[in-house]
Parts: C-alpha cells; sequence; structure tokens
C-alpha cells in the first residue's frame, strides 16, 4: 500500500472519529432550566430579615445564578407582574428540580408564605 493510500485512510478515520465525537457532546448538552418566583409581599420586615436570607442561601448550596432579582418590571401586555420578580438559572432541569425537592427549599417556602404571597415555577431554556 502506498504511502498516499495510507495518509489518506488515517485522515478519513480521524474524520470519522472527530464527527461521532462532536455528536457525542451535542447529545449530552441539556438545556438551562429557569426558576421563575413571583412574590407580593405582605410583611416587609419579616420578608427581608426571615425569608431572603433562607432562599439565598438554599439558591446558593443548589448552585443557581441569579438572572433577575426584584428589577422594575413592566405590564407589557396582560395582567400587570407581581410586586417583585426572581429569575434563577439551574445548569437543567434535573437539578431544578432538586433544588425544589430540597428541604431548604421547602424551609424557606414555609417562612415565605407567612411574608408574602408566593408563585413559583420552572420552565426549560433552550440548549446551548
Amino acid at each position: 500500500m502506498s504511502a498516499f493510500v495510507k495518509t489518506m485512510l488515517a485522515v478519513l478515520a480521524g474524520v470519522g472519529i472527530g464527527a461521532v465525537s462532536m455528536h457525542a457532546l451535542r447529545a449530552q448538552a441539556k438545556a438551562p432550566a429557569y426558576l421563575i418566583t413571583e412574590i407580593t409581599v405582605k410583611n416587609e420586615d419579616g420578608y427581608t430579615r426571615q425569608f431572603l436570607p433562607a432562599r439565598a442561601k438554599a439558591i446558593q448550596d443548589a448552585g443557581g445564578k441569579y438572572i433577575v432579582r426584584t428589577g422594575d418590571s413592566v405590564a407589557v401586555a396582560g395582567q400587570a407582574p407581581a410586586q417583585r420578580i426572581l429569575i434563577v438559572q439551574f445548569d437543567d432541569m434535573d437539578k431544578l428540580s432538586a433544588f425544589v425537592d430540597s428541604s431548604a427549599f421547602k424551609d424557606s417556602e414555609d417562612v415565605g408564605e407567612r411574608y408574602a404571597d408566593i408563585r413559583v415555577y420552572g420552565v426549560e431554556g433552550v440548549s446551548r
């Protein structure tokens, strides 16, 4: 077999391995997940002193990353948004679910319900 043929076979094998590897890597990528919380505070002092520290620690411990943390909001269409909006990003829906199932989340939720009306839901984002 000539050197040219051997080189071409090696190149083709390399391209094939690279293509298979890229396909496997793309298949492993999961979409990020977002925890969206709408909050209407009933007792500012209790909310600030008891709920916020507990929830912030639970989010940090679970690896969540704040995307929105109570900025100004504007109603564009439909019903006006809640007084406060919180959006936290997790690596994927499994990590978001683990956070919501954690005792830290449940404990902070119990505290928060004493001081605010809270609506929480998760959504899956677009794959990277």
